[in-house]
């Protein structure tokens, strides 16, 4: 779950009372194998504490949510080859991470990318600690997964979108109160 470090004026991270949900713009990152990148993070005190999650953060001062895609992607994972495409899902959030509450409105944009090698080198000082890494993952692999991935019908989402292609509209995630 990928926390900025620095903040636009007025607004709230936390999600706190008044200010509204954190804005957030996540990518569905498919390569011509149609695999997904993820990355791997834990609480930055403790790495057993861990999951999978699409790359994407808070938007930034004034930026759309496809700027922040796009930004995030790039200083996460060090993709910038990609071709941005629909919204596929929306999601509400609310979880603990780096001793507070997150509360997050969620848009998963899918891309596409032939670009597969990845780089850390644009993370904030909280994603140095709590990004362990990043992978690809065939649907088939995400099924199979025993490990925590967020969002958490991923695979079942994954699978949709490749049998089906991407929805008319964006579809309406049930909410993840962790």
């Amino acid at each position: 779950m990928s926390a900025e470090t620095t903040r636009p004026a007025g607004e709230s991270y936390e999600g706190a009372a008044g200010t509204g949900p954190r804005k957030v713009a996540r990518v569905v990152l498919l390569d011509p194998e149609d695999r997904i990148l993820l990355l791997h993070g834990h609480e930055p005190d403790d790495p057993a504490d861990d999951w999978w999650f699409t790359p994407g953060g808070g938007l930034e001062g004034a930026e759309t949510r496809e700027e922040a895609a796009l930004r995030e992607l790039a200083e996460e994972t060090g993709i910038t080859d990609v071709a941005l495409g629909p919204v596929l899902w929306r999601r509400r959030c609310s979880f603990p991470f780096a001793g507070r509450r997150w509360d997050q409105d969620e848009w998963y944009y899918l891309a596409r990318t032939a670009q597969t090698a990845t780089v850390t080198t644009g993370l904030t000082e909280l994603e140095r600690r709590s990004v362990a890494g990043a992978r690809w993952w065939t649907c088939q692999e995400l099924t199979r997964a025993h490990e925590t991935v967020y969002p958490t019908r991923l695979a079942e989402l994954l699978r949709t979108l490749l049998v089906e292609g991407p929805p008319a509209r964006p579809v309406t995630l049930d909410t993840e109160i962790v």
